[in-house]
């Protein structure tokens, strides 16, 4: 049973940073990229970043590219999503995601994971 922990959530002042993190258990996490995904009160669930098995690829949404940085630690079975320069349109439950099938490239769309962690809520004010 693949389970996924998030962490590191709170409340922070726009400009602010916060660092988010995903332990992972049930299988070998080093065979699977992993997403951020995010949704906000009254809005869908979106994509914010992905990234390979290998840390070789990552992909990231238009409205985080610069601010926000995706790592992961195969040793510790953990991905982190580095979040700077927040803006109060960051304000949302974060979640990570794994997918299926392992080796895959950085995946973007909500559909193709099917294992979700419980959510960390990040608020960011102005």
């Amino acid at each position: 049973q693949v389970q996924l922990v998030e962490s590191g959530g709170g409340l922070v002042q726009a400009g602010g940073s916060l660092r988010l993190s995903c332990a992972a258990s049930g299988r070998t996490f080093s065979m699977y990229s992993m997403g951020w995904f995010r949704q906000a009160p009254g809005k869908e669930r979106e994509f914010v970043v992905a990234i390979s098995p290998s840390s070789g690829s990552t992909s990231y949404s238009d409205s985080v590219k610069g601010r926000f940085t995706v790592s992961r630690d195969n040793a510790k079975n953990t991905v982190y999503l580095q979040m700077n320069s927040l803006k109060p349109e960051d304000t949302a439950v974060y979640y990570c995601a794994a997918p299926a099938y392992y080796y895959t490239p950085p995946l973007n769309h909500a559909g193709s994971y099917i294992y979700w962690g419980q959510g960390t809520q990040v608020t960011v004010s102005s």
